[in-house]
């Protein structure tokens, strides 16, 4: 079968002014054709970009770029956080498994999708390849789709497959994905992190794993852990060691039992070349993996996310620094909820106890402006590196306590009179 591909400059003629265009996003990350879309910028006006977290160079914030691009995302990426915060561009709060509802329902309706797939098999199929997410939704939404073709783009198993006549315009980039190695960020607090997390994690649990360095510092302390099972809107690198010895299973998961099920993948060159048509790994829309009711029915469903900062109270922001946003809702509440509900379950919230400039992250108050990601009634297990706080069923006084004792010491002190001001003397 004979295949036409056109030049990035030619593909991305398709898209006009006042048009909304979806770019697909993380290790994902369309960068050889947006260069090219970024060549438009004297041509074009008001084209709004949605996205989640996108990967490498952004040249659509370049300068000379603010007319023309709007950047509308639904989960902030250091590429795009200036931009964001500024008059040319904005941020939409969104559960990560409702974001593929705004293109399907036309909240948001889509005119162009830009996707970044591999190269189509004898059947005339491409694959969303890492990330299938909410990119699949959005190809199916769209009303034009252009495609970066890449034979180094894994081809993943599950419901990301394409076929080659869905692309209006197709270009071939043979280019490496970006790469981001979290095990090369793990720091010696998050291996404390990591080693109070894996003591509550028992034999048999299923997994989902946010994004950095503690998920993968709680990877390598579970070396000695039986059939663990993966359900997770992501994963990296720290996930392969398991695998090979035999530590993840995926025997007692209910859901999809025998495989890792995930949304996408975002690592280095050794991850991607591990999940290239690899069965074990089933890639499904994030609507469908952060699914709460599915997530549920894993028993000993383990939830392991971090947050910027926590009240006294367990409110919990993980988006933003006051009123500057900086990351997004992601999935932490779908996953959050979904493991409190299930049999045995254990959400778990983990950060380190303070900033990089030694500013508490457990505060009495949260910053003015700041976001409540997960609600305080949410909020079970709190890890930092000098300990575990357990919330669920202690009242407001009963959470500050706990919270003050693994807070770092420097800052103990003036969270126990932050307590005193607002609860008084203890009298039982």
């Amino acid at each position: 079968m004979q295949y036409r591909y056109s030049s990035q400059e030619k593909a991305v003629q398709l898209i006009k002014s006042n048009q909304r265009v979806f770019v697909h996003g993380s290790a994902a990350t369309p960068t050889f054709l947006l260069s090219a879309l970024a060549e438009r910028k004297e041509e074009l006006r008001n084209v709004e970009i949605v996205s989640i977290s996108t990967f490498g160079p952004m040249p659509l914030t370049e300068p000379g770029c603010e007319k023309s691009f709007f950047i509308n995302t639904f989960f902030v990426s250091h590429n795009v956080r200036e931009t964001v915060n500024s008059s040319h561009g904005d941020y939409v709060p969104v559960f990560l498994s409702e974001i593929g509802q705004l293109f399907k329902r036309k909240i948001l309706p889509l005119d162009v999708a830009i996707v970044h797939v591999s190269e189509p098999d004898t059947h005339g199929f491409c694959s969303l390849g890492v990330s299938v997410d909410i990119a699949k939704a959005a190809v199916d939404s769209a009303k034009t789709v252009i495609a970066q073709v890449n034979p180094r783009m894994p081809r993943t198993h599950g419901d990301g497959h394409i076929h080659f006549s869905k692309f209006d315009a197709a270009v071939y980039a043979d280019q490496a994905l970006h790469e981001i190695n979290y095990k090369a960020k793990v720091s010696e607090h998050e291996k404390q992190i990591g080693t109070f997390i894996a003591d509550l994690i028992e034999d048999r649990s299923t997994l989902q794993l946010g994004v950095g360095g503690i998920p993968d510092a709680v990877l390598s302390c579970l070396k000695n852990h039986k059939n663990l099972g993966v359900h997770t809107e992501m994963f990296s690198d720290g996930i392969i060691d398991l695998i090979e010895s035999g530590s993840i299973s995926n025997a007692y998961k209910k859901k999809h039992p025998g495989k890792v099920l995930t949304s996408f993948a975002a690592g280095t060159k050794k991850l991607y070349d591990f999940i290239d048509d690899n069965p074990l790994f089933t890639f499904q829309e994030a609507e469908y993996v952060n699914d709460s009711m599915v997530i549920r029915k894993n028993p000993n469903m383990v939830s392991i996310n971090s947050c910027l900062e926590i009240d006294l109270t367990g409110q919990v922001c993980a988006d933003s620094i006051g009123s500057f946003q900086y990351s997004g809702v992601g999935g932490q509440m779908d996953f959050m909820r979904g493991a409190s509900l299930s049999t045995g379950g254990k959400p778990i919230l983990a950060l380190r106890s303070t900033t990089k400039i030694g500013e508490s992250k457990i505060v009495p108050f949260l910053k003015p402006g700041a976001g409540v990601v997960t609600t305080r009634a949410h909020v079970h297990y709190v890890v930092t590196e000098f300990g575990v706080a357990y919330l669920y069923g202690k009242n407001l006084r009963q959470r500050a306590e706990t919270l003050m004792a693994i807070a770092h010491p420097n800052h103990q002190e003036s969270l126990d009179q932050a307590i005193f001001e607002r609860f008084g003397r203890k009298l039982f």
